[in-house]
């Protein structure tokens, strides 16, 4: 999903050089999604700064060396972590005029710029027919091992016009929600 995310900040701000990854250092995951991204940075033939965030003012921080490295596009790493921070992480983006793209749809609701993530609804779904299996008799052991498949990518041209930002037609047409 991270590498998917790149791309589709890529297509967004597709003059920039660099772009920067904001993580969780103490997520177990972390590293994972680094070297996924990285590995899509080099592909793309863009120059990738990890930023490590493990608390409020850690934000600030990460932004100034955002800034400072000139990255031209933010991507947020997939971590609930990022979610408590929601309003300051969009407001940060702002502010500095950086281009972000978030995996939660949660940041939509605060006016962030774009999304792609899993799709919430088919994810409660598919705990719930799970459950109902497991209630029904079914050992979890026997049960495979099922991975999202609906993913969301929500795009706020508000946002983008705040921005000066042009959001391409490929990606509108891919879009499952266009917030105006």
């Amino acid at each position: 999903m991270a590498g998917k995310r790149l791309e589709l900040l890529h297509e967004l701000v597709p003059a920039s050089a660099a772009v920067a990854l904001l993580v969780n250092p103490t997520n177990p995951y972390t590293e994972s999604e680094i070297r996924e991204v990285q590995t899509r940075a080099s592909a793309l033939g863009l120059q990738l700064h990890v930023l490590n965030a493990t608390n409020d003012s850690d934000l600030e921080r990460a932004f100034m060396s955002l800034v400072e490295r000139r990255a031209g596009g933010l991507l947020v790493g997939a971590d609930p972590f990022f979610i408590i921070f929601r309003d300051k992480l969009v407001a940060l983006a702002a502010g500095h005029r950086v281009p972000t793209i978030y995996g939660y749809r949660d940041f939509m609701a605060v006016e962030g710029l774009v999304s792609y993530g899993t799709d919430p609804a088919a994810v409660y779904h598919q705990i719930g027919a799970y459950t109902g299996r497991i209630l029904k008799g079914e050992k979890p052991a026997d049960l495979p091992v099922q991975q999202p498949t609906k993913f969301d990518l929500v795009i706020n041209l508000k946002t983008a016009r705040a921005l000066s930002l042009e959001v391409p037609t490929s990606i509108l047409l891919r879009a499952d929600e266009v917030i105006e």
